[in-house]
């Protein structure tokens, strides 16, 4: 199997004839899916999503693709290819549009409504083009055809990339659901057609690669929640995804049954689910959904509230109530569904929230406990099944970590596709298929841009470390004043500290020892503020390190007078 490394360098031009495949998000990680088509100097991109910050990462809001690679290229796209409406495949789009607002946006009807949604409040007024699947459409040098596939949101298509270098395949976040809601199937015949015609590079999800058999179905979750909902004796809250059309349509169902109202929390829940209403993928019976103004009025026994927050995300409506920071107070006896899996990476974040709903009472009801979720991705009996089907030439493991890549990598090996056509690469990587052979060709940068408030990639690594200082030590700030001509002090040195849990007094015992290191400096003739500056920030650093084993960070301010 083939594998990225660390020397790669920038890729060479694209041979004639040549498909390249740039992935700048989604390999490496669970998010921020994003992958570049070129062929003939046009530009395909399949998706554009986010990823969610994690706890070392304070302050992020959002984490998107970088587009450094492209962005001098933006006039060279023919369009962006959506394969589902979740955030980690759509969330991006407004970013990419920021920059060029009429670069077509391709999906289904359910996908479409819910990017143009999003873009609503962007202020951007997208050009679309709605697909089915079963068509083709020709975007730029691109013949694409879309397939039918099954994943936790209705809508759902795979993306088979016809060009002269040949066919690429992507499947986007599917399963086999062999029983799904709304008797949608991943289309397995369409992709027996096209292993047929031959599959040149198939790009496919890999992140239950590691997942033994099949995944349950969809529909065997309604049980279990028909019997949370018939033991509950006060209000039911479900944390979902925002976009988990199938997961609230049983909410919805098993209120009905058990006469409870339903409300929607939080404005991507109540957007979403209004848009999968309104377009008929949500089937919602006279009366059932209320404001949730009017649960006021109704019995705790008669409640269920829906709300975004499964992962933990400190700013989402099941963590604010967890701390209590919202308006909905959980109490003694409420019982709280997470209504999902665990993202990798948000294990520590979901844990406290469910000690916090634990801590004032709730019963909460998990995948831990409960089988209150089944994934929306292909397991690994499911993909040695597809790769049978689709019988494709070269296999590019994407959505996934790295175990999971490794993982998706082998089953393909297992059912034929040579192992140096099993090609793992990372996000930046560049893949050109070049005479039906897949190759790595060199890298791209392919870095976080960070979103934070209004600012987009204005925050760095660095600035997180700082960050990260700040809210883990403290910050221990000095104020000095010298004399411009001889660099003597004149003034200070004043310590200020917060967070640092040294006690202002103690600091007496480090002042000495600033001043005999700027009286030297000062006898050496140093008056430059910048050196009195490191000078002061080296004294006082030795000291912290020194009598507490801490590393606050440390703000040397010099005055010349």
């Amino acid at each position: 199997m083939s594998h990225p490394h660390p020397e790669l360098g920038p890729p060479p031009k694209l041979p004639k004839g040549g498909l390249r495949v740039i992935p700048l998000g989604g390999l490496g990680e669970i998010g921020r899916n994003m992958t570049v088509f070129e062929y003939g100097g046009r530009l395909l991109i399949v998706d554009c999503g986010v990823l969610f910050p994690e706890e070392e990462q304070p302050g992020i809001d959002l984490i998107l693709p970088d587009f450094t690679c492209i962005r001098d290229r933006l006039d060279d796209i023919d369009g962006i290819v959506l394969t589902h409406g979740h955030e980690d495949h759509i969330g991006g789009v407004p970013f990419l549009l920021r920059e060029k607002p009429d670069i077509p946006l391709i999906g289904s009807k359910l996908t479409l409504a819910l990017i143009e949604a999003k873009l609503q409040e962007h202020r951007i007024r997208p050009y679309t083009l709605e697909v089915e699947e079963g068509r083709r459409e020709r975007i730029g040098p691109f013949d694409c055809e879309f397939v039918a596939v099954n994943h936790s949101i209705p809508d759902a298509l795979a993306v088979a990339i016809r060009t002269p270098a040949g066919m690429a395949v992507h499947t986007g976040d599917f399963k086999m659901d062999q029983l799904p809601l709304d008797g949608r199937l991943t289309d397995l015949p369409a992709f027996a057609k096209l292993g047929e015609e031959g599959i040149d590079l198939l790009l496919s999800d890999s992140t239950n690669a590691e997942v033994p058999g099949f995944v349950p179905p969809e529909r065997d979750i309604s049980g279990v929640l028909r019997q949370v909902f018939a033991d509950a004796q006060k209000r039911i809250i479900v944390a979902s995804f925002a976009s988990h059309v199938h997961r609230i349509q049983q909410i919805l169902d098993a209120a009905h049954e058990y006469g409870r109202r339903v409300a929607f929390v939080g404005r991507s829940m109540v957007r979403n689910m209004g848009i999968a209403r309104d377009l008929g993928y949500l089937r919602v019976p006279a009366g059932l959904v209320v404001d949730v103004r009017a649960l006021d009025d109704l019995p705790d026994d008669e409640i269920v509230l829906v709300c975004t927050g499964s992962q933990g995300e400190p700013m989402a409506a099941l963590s604010r109530m967890a701390n209590r920071d919202h308006q909905i107070r959980i109490v003694q006896g409420d019982t709280v569904i997470l209504a999902s899996s665990l993202i990798p990476g948000n294990e520590n974040a979901v844990y406290r929230v469910i000690n916090g709903l634990s801590r004032w009472g709730a019963n909460v009801v998990h995948k831990g406990n409960a089988k209150v979720h089944v994934s929306g991705h292909a397991s690994a009996g499911e993909l040695l099944y597809f790769y049978n089907i689709c019988k494709p030439r070269n296999l590019m493991p994407v959505h996934g970590e790295w175990r999971h890549l490794r993982a998706n990598a082998e089953l393909g090996a297992l059912t034929g596709v040579p192992k140096n056509r099993c090609v793992i690469a990372e996000d930046g990587v560049v893949v050109d298929l070049v005479d039906g052979v897949a190759r790595i060709v060199g890298k791209v940068q392919a870095g976080y841009v960070y979103v934070d408030g209004l600012s987009v990639g204005d925050v760095t690594e660095t600035s997180l470390k700082d960050r990260r200082i700040l809210g883990e030590e403290g910050i221990i700030s000095v104020f000095v004043v010298v004399d411009s001509t001889t660099g003597k002090i004149v003034g200070g040195p004043h310590i200020q500290a917060r967070g640092s849990g040294i006690e202002d007094s103690a600091f007496a015992a480090v002042i000495p020892k600033i001043e005999e290191s700027l009286a030297k400096s000062a006898s050496d003739g140093v008056a430059e503020p910048h050196q009195l500056q490191q000078l002061v920030r080296r004294s006082v650093g030795k000291w912290v390190s020194d009598s507490y084993r801490r590393r606050p960070m440390i703000l040397p301010v010099v005055v010349e007078v």
